[in-house]
């Protein structure tokens, strides 16, 4: 039996990497909460937390038990006899064509396989262009290269199948297609997807969790309440479902929050939202090197960890790339070549997509031309906030703009003091550089930021950071494009 006391001496003998795609993300959960073994505080900070790993190990425990891993080896004597039986348990386990009476498996989160399955079944009947076949290559390409899918997925037949299909259509179509899929494989694949599904109460948590904190959500908070009330009424969630106490605390959350007119915002304790985000499998800020991660690590134990990104789109992912959440940039060019219609643009899509915005404007202050601008992009929205000086605390935001940098008097030392201060935060450094294209002290410091863009000239913008080297955009054209 693995448990929090035994867990690092018993999981030696289990390989990771070929585990469900759920068992990965638990012991991930533990290496980051534990820090690698160091300490199981953390397991004790909230129940939720508690709960989710007595869950995940009762899963852990489950697994070793049905693959004969993790038990002591009492039956030692007898190892040929088990040798033959093991690999049959184990065929059992992966067969996936289910009859129809059976029951789906009910998971935090669909494993990647299933949904790039599920994806493909929706291209059915459909038309597509090239590039929206191309754009499912690459991200499914991605998935495999990230090791997101793995070899011995029990999916992986399927997925292959799916990735030749649609090189093969990409190769062969002109400008549009209409994909039809034949009735046997659309059958068989539906009937794969129809072996896990999420559970209901992972979609409540996850809309839960995106109100954290912002404001105008009061709307948003009834109308949630009122559909986890109704799928209660109907059976929909019960008291089978692991996390049916979470339920009832986001319930009670909802109501205080809904029902107050002197509450502006959610706000989710930070414990109890560890213990959410682990529930879905979030890697958190950890995974994100911000803390917790051993300066040393092995090659191995590093290739396998996965990284959030935000999940860029658009124009943004074809200059920049998709960083992760918690990016740094600096953005110079000559004046009036378009630098900040530019970061105006950008504030606005970071604040409609991915979270609270702060858009310091020290070189033209809160003025009418910092307006037109907003009005331009038509970028206006609740999670975007303009000042005209840097406020002492930056703690209520996800993304702050610095427009500019020597307008606001700060040396590259004040940069990277503001970055240690805030490491979960995403900061873009705005620089006025001089006729003959130089800028003082950000020659050094842009070596230390992910992102580099440079506007060289008129309505211009090229980035030439680690994310996307060479992407490139227009400033002016489509300007209120995502």
């Amino acid at each position: 039996m693995i448990t929090i006391d035994n867990y690092f001496h018993k999981i030696t003998d289990i390989d990771f990497s070929i585990l469900p795609e759920a068992l990965r993300k638990g012991h991930e959960f533990i290496l980051k909460g534990s820090k690698n073994g160091e300490s199981w505080r953390f397991y004790s900070s909230s129940p939720t937390i508690k709960k989710m790993v007595d869950i995940y190990l009762n899963k852990l425990n489950e697994y070793a038990g049905k693959n004969g891993k993790g038990e002591e080896k009492e039956n030692s004597t007898s190892q040929k006899g088990e040798s033959h039986s093991k690999p049959k348990r184990a065929v059992k386990t992966k067969k996936v064509s289910l009859p129809k009476e059976s029951m789906p498996t009910m998971v935090e989160r669909l494993p990647e396989e299933l949904r790039f399955i599920k994806r493909y079944i929706n291209l059915n009947g459909k038309v597509k262009t090239k590039e929206e076949i191309l754009r499912f290559i690459n991200s499914l390409q991605k998935a495999i290269v990230e090791k997101r899918i793995r070899k011995t997925s029990p999916y992986a037949d399927q997925v292959k199948y799916i990735q030749e299909k649609l090189i093969d259509v990409h190769n062969t179509m002109k400008a549009k297609v209409k994909l039809e899929l034949q009735p046997q494989t659309l059958e068989s694949l539906t009937k794969l997807t129809g072996s896990e599904k999420v559970l209901v109460s992972i979609g409540f948590i996850k809309r839960y969790i995106s109100i954290n904190g912002k404001p105008g959500m009061k709307e948003k908070a009834k109308k949630l309440l009122a559909q986890i009330n109704r799928a209660i009424d109907k059976g929909r969630l019960n008291d089978t479902d692991p996390y049916i106490a979470e339920m009832h605390e986001l319930k009670k959350n909802l109501k205080a929050f809904s029902t107050d007119k002197a509450l502006k915002v959610l706000e989710i304790e930070q414990a109890a939202l560890n213990g959410l985000e682990g529930i879905l499998g979030c890697a958190c800020q950890n995974l994100n090197g911000i803390e917790g991660k051993p300066a040393v690590m092995n090659s191995m134990d590093f290739a396998n960890m996965e990284f959030n990104t935000l999940g860029f789109t658009g124009k943004w992912l074809e200059l920049i790339g998709d960083p992760s959440s918690n990016f740094t940039a600096m953005i110079f060019g000559k004046p009036k070549m378009g630098k900040s219609y530019l970061c105006v643009d950008f504030a606005g899509y970071l604040a409609r997509n991915h979270g609270k915005v702060l858009y310091v404007a020290k070189e033209e202050g809160l003025d009418y031309t910092l307006q037109q601008k907003l009005n331009d992009k038509n970028v206006k929205h609740p999670n975007l906030f303009v000042a005209s000086i840097l406020p002492s605390d930056l703690s209520p935001y996800d993304f702050i703009f610095l427009d500019s940098v020597s307008k606001l008097g700060l040396a590259p030392e004040d940069l990277n003091k503001l970055k240690g201060q805030y490491p979960s935060k995403s900061f873009i450094f705005i620089f006025q550089s001089t006729k003959d294209g130089k800028f003082r002290g950000a020659n050094t410091f842009q070596h230390d930021v992910d992102i580099v863009i440079e506007v060289p000239e008129r309505g211009r913008a090229v980035q030439m950071g680690r994310f996307n080297q060479g992407g490139e955009i227009s400033i002016f054209d489509d300007l209120q494009a995502a």
